[in-house]
């Protein structure tokens, strides 16, 4: 006699996350909604949710939104579990307003986007040296904020301080005022005079404790970012900083981009086909990551001081009728596939 194998139906899932909780849904192969489930964001709660899933099937993929904030630890649990993960937009605001919004709602259009292939990107994995590098850039990068902010303080200060007091402190730069307000020494609070000089003194200690702080991050930054990309920074213009903003916006699994095209368009350095009838033309990306935007234009204002072959580039440019500003944008879509070049290098599975 022959014993037939029941088989277990394909489904897919989607999760609209939030701080305390997730909210689940899964739909089978022909989108039926199946069911919906809460759980709790910690470890074990997530273990729980994967195994909801594959109760009602075997899971093809899980659609997730916010996968790079309160859905970063599901997203890694899932991965872990060999499932695949895609990353969901928010809702369609419109379809959001006849149909009205709850989580459940949420997340049952994040199965359905990962069912219909609406949504299609790879999330990264936040598991190596990128991710190591991403969280001092957070650290690093407030630290430099709050000295600035410590830094302008100190210059209003001086501006509104009593004569004697604003009249020795006002010419001095920003490395001298720090040096000199370190070195007040107020007294007793009991005067305007008194008082200006304790705030500066402590703005003063402020800003070297924040500086200390900031080259300890760098130290680390260099470290990682050289063990992780060396051929990148060993690119002309490319330093610490624009190389750790370039890694960031990569992730550590690179290979989810494709293709260089991928990478420029998510530099933000893709120009985007607006024509229209018998205008054809191009506009500027305004999408894209704007922090690894940002890096390819200091690679490209420090290939221009000093590299002959991109001076060259931009004098062509220039003389086909593009104006300064166009030549540049042309400029960092070339040093985007330049990067996109080394970084096949440092990452062999890219």
């Amino acid at each position: 006699m022959t014993s037939l194998t029941e088989t277990r139906p394909d489904v897919v899932g989607g999760v609209d996350t939030h701080k305390n909780t997730h909210v689940a849904a899964v739909i089978d192969a022909t989108g039926r909604i199946l069911d919906t489930a809460s759980f709790v964001t910690t470890e074990t709660g997530n273990r729980a949710l994967v195994r909801w899933l594959r109760r009602h099937g075997d899971v093809l993929r899980v659609g997730v939104e916010g996968k790079g904030s309160w859905g970063a630890g599901l997203t890694r649990v899932l991965t872990n579990a060999h499932i695949e993960v895609v990353e969901v937009d928010r809702p369609n605001r419109q379809l959001r307003r006849r149909r009205g919004k709850s989580d459940p709602t949420d997340a049952e259009a994040a199965a359905r986007a990962a069912l219909a292939h609406d949504a299609t990107t790879t999330p990264k994995t936040h598991d190596g040296n990128v991710e190591m590098i991403r969280v001092l850039r957070v650290a690093r990068n407030s630290a430099i904020k709050a000295r600035t902010q410590a830094r302008n303080q100190m210059h209003a200060l001086v501006v509104t301080a009593p004569e004697p007091l604003r009249d020795e402190l006002a010419a001095l730069t920003t490395n001298a005022l720090v040096r000199r307000a370190a070195r007040l020494r107020p007294g007793p609070i009991t005067t305007p005079t008194a008082a200006t000089k304790e705030a500066l003194r402590e703005l003063a200690h402020r800003d070297r404790e924040l500086t200390a702080q900031i080259a300890r991050l760098d130290d680390h930054l260099a470290q990682l970012v050289t063990a992780t990309a060396p051929i990148l920074t060993a690119q002309h213009g490319i330093g610490t900083e624009t190389a750790s903003a370039l890694l960031v916006a990569v992730g550590d699994n690179p290979h989810r981009l494709g293709n260089e095209r991928s990478f420029a368009a998510l530099c933000g350095a893709s120009p985007i086909d607006a024509s229209s009838g018998k205008q054809q033309r191009h506009r500027l990306n305004r999408g894209g990551n704007r922090e690894a935007n940002r890096a390819l234009w200091r690679i490209a204002i420090v290939r221009l001081r000093n590299d002959p072959t991109t001076q060259n580039y931009i004098a062509r440019r220039r003389s086909e009728g593009k104006t300064s500003r166009e030549a540049i944008r042309c400029l960092k879509r070339y040093i985007a596939r330049d990067v996109y070049q080394a970084l096949r290098i440092d990452f062999p599975d890219l």
